[in-house]
């Protein structure tokens, strides 16, 4: 099995190259000339795009295949003072040249909308601006060129003190969104609400893949391991990516999953600064046999840090062989 890893967004190596600079809505309020305000989220959204562009330069001279963007490119998008405005006008060529880079080094890409972007919501108001937030991320990936193999990754919801309705909910809100949205859609297990096996019995549902969160998993669950629920997953990817040249003979898409430790202290579910190889290579020999190829988002808070670290790790690791500086043969 192949497995390459990934990162979130931020450099910890890379210095003076933050995607998601922004401005407040106060700030932008403050301004009386509303053109003159337009214009500089447009030049800080050029400048977050420019600063991505040089964090996949960067991955690229580190073998990193797998990157998640912000999904703050764009300062204030969707807030109500921007109403009427197109960004994508403006920030047409930084977009175009994060996507060419994107394909001419065949990079896995994609997004991760915040927890404001709820498909299991009773309330329209949030579902409107949730269906409007995914809208938008499908926009800036077709504005960077990339296909469906760039997808947007999001959790259920909450349960809203009915799990059984919420997923209902979920599912015909998922159903009502445009097909050029739904296509890019993968949905991941919670720490807290929606466990595996329920996130992914909503997958098969809706026709989409599923992100295993492992951390999640460790601590939301009822009894079932994740590689009991790994054939199934394993079942939602295979018709999720579109075929592209020089494959390899690995899948077009290959199955994705996220992976954290625990932060010392009381809280299980907080994020340490790096990942411990042990536990994730326990998983990843149990369903190597079946698993050709792999890709895994490291979601811990030392970022690309931790990525060299863990590869430095499972170097040690027996029957681990490092394949380039950020991906591994099993």
């Amino acid at each position: 099995m192949i497995v390459r890893f990934g990162y979130v967004a931020m450099s910890t190596v890379v210095s003076q190259a933050s995607p998601s600079k922004t401005m407040t809505a106060t700030s932008f309020a403050k301004l009386e000339d509303r053109e003159a305000a337009i214009r500089k989220l447009e030049r800080i959204a050029a400048e977050n795009l420019h600063n991505t562009l040089r964090l996949l330069r960067h991955n690229r001279a580190s073998d990193i295949h797998l990157y998640r963007f912000s999904s703050k490119l764009i300062p204030l998008v969707g807030h109500e003072l921007l109403a009427g405005w197109d960004p994508f006008a403006a920030l047409s060529e930084p977009f175009a040249q994060v996507g060419e880079y994107v394909r001419l080094h065949r990079m896995r890409t994609s997004f991760h909308p915040d927890h404001f972007t709820v498909l299991s919501t009773p309330r329209r108001d949030v579902l409107d601006n949730s269906a409007a937030d995914l809208g938008r991320h499908h926009a800036m990936l077709t504005a960077m060129g990339l296909n469906r193999n760039a997808k947007c990754n999001i959790h259920v919801g909450g349960s809203y003190g009915d799990k059984q309705a919420a997923g209902e909910r979920f599912i015909r809100h998922f159903l009502a969104l445009p097909w050029e949205v739904r296509e890019r859609i993968t949905l991941e297990n919670d720490d807290k609400t929606f466990t595996a096996a329920e996130t992914l019995a909503l997958c098969e549902e809706v026709g989409t893949p599923m992100v295993l969160d492992l951390h999640h998993h460790a601590v939301n669950n009822d009894g079932e391991s994740a590689v009991s629920l790994w054939p199934r997953i394993l079942r939602t990817w295979e018709n999720a990516g579109m075929d592209e040249p020089e494959s390899l003979g690995l899948p077009a898409l290959p199955p994705k999953i996220h992976v954290s430790s625990p932060r010392e202290g009381k809280d299980v579910r907080a994020h340490a600064d790096y990942v411990e190889a042990g536990p994730l290579l326990e998983f990843l020999r149990e369903i190597a046999p079946d698993t050709p190829a792999l890709d895994v988002m490291l979601e811990a808070k030392m970022k690309d840090g931790a990525l060299f670290r863990l590869m430095e790790d499972l170097a040690e690791m027996q029957g681990v062989r490092q394949v380039d500086q950020a991906s591994v043969e099993l």
